[in-house]
């Protein structure tokens, strides 16, 4: 556990447990301590079995913050702290509340990226607006995020509604880990301490993964479909 009174955190980072990810638990969080991260919240898809599984790993001078990449019907939203999973298919205001009554916070993800759900998507406005009051955070900078404008409109975004930001890599590989992350002043290992960490204005570290890499991501998904991992459907 990390007592330091400075925190580096990378708060999106997947692991096989995920859809699209074959990087497994232990060597991500081999990886993060090895690039001098102090805390790494591990985001799978929909489940939280792999950051179990990498907080039981973890060495000592890394803190695992337990969470899920959420999806909502309009829109990814990040769970951090928590200890059972988050359903998805529910609208995001409702899954927000799921998160705060386990204690967590709730993150905005790559709300503007073209590619994948953000909630900043056309047509889903009202959405958005809606789940606004229940967001602890903004994840301005995604490392996966290489075309587009959608880091610059996300901060944007974080600064029209006075909600603090956040960058992560969005690691679904092993060499991923790390490329992005905030630095935050005190401890961040509960919810409050990050909360309130996040309020005192977290310093960027903004970075990108190779794009070399996400050439891989057709064949890892094939490769989990053939072990049964799939993504969850949102009707």
């Amino acid at each position: 556990m990390s007592g330091s009174s400075r925190s580096l955190a990378d708060l999106h980072c997947h692991t096989s447990a995920s859809f699209d990810s074959l990087a497994k638990p232990e060597h991500v969080v081999r990886a993060a301590a090895a690039r001098g991260l102090t805390h790494l919240a591990i985001t799978d898809h929909d489940r939280i079995e792999g950051a179990l599984r990498a907080r039981d790993a973890a060495p000592d001078e890394l803190t695992l913050i337990v969470g899920q990449e959420v999806r909502t019907t309009t829109g990814d939203l990040i769970a951090l702290f928590v200890e059972r999973p988050i359903a998805p298919g529910m609208a995001p205001y409702e899954a927000a509340q799921a998160i705060h009554e386990q204690g967590g916070l709730v993150g905005l993800a790559h709300p503007f990226d073209r590619f994948r759900a953000g909630a900043g998507r056309t047509g889903w406005e009202d959405e958005l607006e809606r789940v606004v009051p229940a967001l602890d955070y903004v994840e301005v900078w995604n490392g996966r995020l290489i075309v587009g404008d959608g880091n610059r409109r996300a901060a944007e975004f974080a600064n029209l509604h006075d909600l603090p930001g956040v960058a992560a890599s969005d690691a679904h590989t092993v060499m991923e880990v790390g490329v992005a992350y905030s630095i935050l002043d005190g401890p961040i290992d509960s919810a409050e301490q990050l909360r309130a960490a996040l309020a005192a204005g977290p310093r960027l570290v903004t970075g990108h993964g190779s794009r070399l890499i996400r050439l891989t991501m057709p064949f890892i998904k094939v490769v989990q479909i053939a072990r049964g991992n799939r993504r969850a459907t949102v009707a």
